[in-house]
């Protein structure tokens, strides 16, 4: 399985969705011979940190062991996109939205999915964390959609 990346894994952070531990993914991953793996929660970087933190603690045990076999932490979101605007709060129509998995390819892209998720749970929720096509295209160098 080396040449497969899971680029869509929910964890336990995707609440009533995920169930799995960060720890025990990437364990499974790196048995598997997988070179990485994405986490990209239901409207949520929740676990962004532990699993970044994680991924570093492993790399030093491969590194000491077979240096060329590093595991990359890609980091996501799966997030909710807007049927019209993310402004719009009115009814059924507007209460969640489309899935679309976005992921972090640099560090530009890290920062501007932080502000995307950010800007979902400050000014989009309508019974969920919602983005838009606006918000996409203003932020959306760096990231892979």
């Amino acid at each position: 399985m080396q040449d497969f990346v899971h680029l869509h894994v929910h964890t336990q952070y995707s609440l009533l969705d995920g169930q799995a531990g960060i720890a025990a993914l990437v364990d499974k991953a790196i048995k598997n011979g997988m070179k990485g793996i994405a986490i990209t929660d239901h409207g949520n970087m929740f676990g962004v940190k532990e699993f970044y933190n994680y991924v570093s603690k492993k790399n030093e045990q491969l590194s000491k062991t077979d240096g060329s076999r590093l595991f990359k932490p890609i980091i996501g979101c799966e997030m909710y996109v807007a049927h019209r605007t993310m402004d719009k709060k009115e009814g059924k129509p507007d209460q969640s939205g489309y899935h679309l998995v976005v992921l972090a390819k640099n560090k530009k892209g890290y920062h501007n999915l932080i502000k995307l998720v950010s800007r979902a749970w400050t000014e989009g929720h309508y019974m969920r964390p919602r983005t838009d096509r606006n918000e996409l295209e203003k932020y959306h160098e760096g990231l892979i959609v």
